[in-house]
């Protein structure tokens, strides 16, 4: 008896650490037509603020909305591979107003991993992030606008929405979701430890 509520209990866990905040929950438009997923289109197209080992040649980008507690996650299970991976977290506004504050500034931010740090514990712990001011650099909000128009026109359903090209067989690789610290190195093509 026990370990059955023990296995539905980890199920139910886990079921959480891989879901995402999806589009309809949020109140965000609904994609109209979807592109192809390229590495290459978010590099050039998406504005993010870079952690981890910046000289890798293997980045991965994600797509976040900064009130996403599964974002959150998703930041806590990419720590253990900042020494190894570059990361690009590219903040988008489909939550509510604290989205485009909160994700503004994270972006300008001149020690993101330090602030980003600070953002997840606190909206994991429930207390909703960080403290933004109201007033966003016009630059800034467009920037935070178009990654959430590109990130609606690859038909993502949920954030996080992560883009890589896996270091074992270079195929770009799109999904949504928080993972695991283990499952994201999968991904990546890479050994977690």
């Amino acid at each position: 008896m026990r370990l059955n509520r023990l296995f539905f209990v980890s199920l139910a866990i886990t079921t959480l650490l891989l879901a995402g905040c999806s589009k309809q929950e949020a109140g965000a438009p609904a994609t109209a037509g979807k592109r192809e997923v390229t590495v290459q289109a978010v590099a050039a197209e998406a504005k993010g603020f870079t952690v981890g080992a910046l000289m890798s040649a293997q980045t991965v980008y994600v797509f976040f909305d900064p009130q996403c507690p599964h974002c959150g996650h998703l930041w806590q299970a990419s720590t253990p591979l900042h020494k190894k991976v570059k990361f690009v977290w590219i903040p988008v506004a489909w939550i509510n107003a604290s989205s485009l504050t909160q994700g503004a500034a994270l972006l300008t931010a001149s020690n993101p991993t330090a602030l980003m740090t600070e953002h997840e514990a606190s909206l994991l712990a429930g207390q909703g992030g960080i403290s933004a001011s109201a007033s966003v650099a016009s630059d800034v909000e467009q920037s935070i606008k178009a990654n959430t128009k590109l990130l609606n026109s690859l038909g993502a359903e949920s954030v996080p929405f992560i883009v890589v090209k896996n270091a074992a067989t270079g195929q770009t690789i799109a999904k949504d979701g928080a993972q695991t610290t283990a499952a994201l190195a999968e991904m990546i093509g890479i050994d977690p430890s």
